[in-house]
């Protein structure tokens, strides 16, 4: 027994819990730091595409556009719709306000920036649909458009059963097929009507939206203080501190997405523009929303008090969007004269 006993004690545990912890903690903070630069490669924004470009390969592609032939009127506009869907979809990372994994997950910059691009889309998908490709109130809708009208305000968030993703490139198959018979490659051929009643339908969603996101962008610095009796029809609320950020993001997804439409509004309503005398207008619009665009040089969004030390990168945008949209008002009443 004695000699057992002396064997046993000169034994030593072949598992060193202490070895494995450290691999662990090595793996975990390869793991984090692989995540922190996959989620900023994820966080990139997409560039700017020119549209017109774009619809003559897209037309080209479908057989469409030869030498002999140039873009119908509509088509330029319902390219640029179909790319931006495609670009949410398939930009590195692909669509991430649904993410329910590392790094997505973790990340709202690029889910806010999305969510921008995404509304402005769905406004002009309802355009199509309601307006652009109906010669009046009465006439029927377009069979391919009433589908991809409802499947571009699918959830955002959905994951799964069914995804986002799946809902959204459903609905920008049918706007092909729209744009298939647009160009004249079905004996149904589809319409679009370059009239200023319906632009100016349009562009008054789209002020809309701005004027909402320049009022949230200015809150960012708006003092708490008592509600007076007289002020019960103009209370304004401030931004929290920590959605700043994703206000500034949905204004840049909104002001990119919004270029590429008012580029595309250029092509297609040139006739209807010139007659107006609104073309500088347009133009006008699209050089203030193109100075959203600038590169951002500060890791963060600064929130800085109006005249304080610091930058505040939220009344910046809310500078640009808000003379974006004065000009919008401006170029409706342009569309609205006779």
């Amino acid at each position: 027994m004695s000699w057992l006993a002396s064997k046993l004690q000169g034994l030593k545990p072949s598992f060193n819990f202490s070895s494995v912890g450290k691999v662990t903690a090595a793996a975990l903070l390869v793991a984090a730091v692989l995540l922190s630069f996959l989620g900023m490669y994820w966080s990139s924004e997409p560039d700017q595409f020119d549209v017109v470009a774009t619809a003559k390969e897209k037309a080209t592609e479908r057989g469409y556009l030869n030498n002999s032939k140039k873009l119908v009127a509509g088509y330029t506009t319902a390219s640029t719709l179909h790319t931006i869907m495609e670009t949410l979809l398939d930009k590195p990372g692909g669509f991430i306000s649904n993410d329910v994994m590392p790094p997505g997950v973790f990340m709202d910059n690029m889910p806010a920036w999305e969510f921008g691009a995404l509304v402005q889309s769905r406004d002009l998908a309802r355009a199509f649909r309601k307006e652009f490709s109906r010669s009046q109130s009465q006439s029927t809708e377009d069979v391919n458009l009433k589908i991809a009208e409802p499947q571009f305000n699918f959830d955002n968030k959905s994951w799964a059963l069914p995804s986002s993703e799946s809902e959204y490139r459903r609905g920008n198959k049918e706007l092909m097929e729209y744009l298939d018979r647009l160009a004249g490659q079905t004996n149904n051929k589809a319409q679009f009507y370059a009239r200023a009643d319906n632009l100016s339908d349009w562009l008054s969603d789209v002020s809309t939206r701005l004027g909402s996101l320049s009022q949230r962008l200015s809150a960012s610095v708006i003092e708490d203080k008592p509600q007076l009796e007289s002020d019960e029809n103009t209370r304004y609320v401030r931004t929290p501190w920590s959605k700043v950020d994703d206000v500034f993001y949905e204004a840049r997804g909104t002001s990119w997405a919004l270029i590429h439409m008012l580029r595309a509004v250029e092509v297609d309503f040139i006739f209807t523009l010139q007659d107006k005398n609104a073309l500088v207008s347009l133009r006008q619009i699209i050089r203030e929303l193109e100075a959203t665009q600038a590169s951002i040089w500060s890791p963060f969004i600064l929130n800085g008090s109006g005249f304080g030390v610091l930058a505040n990168h939220s009344l910046v945008m809310a500078s640009y969007i808000a003379r974006a949209n004065t000009a919008i008002i401006d170029l409706r009443r342009l569309l609205e004269q006779g």
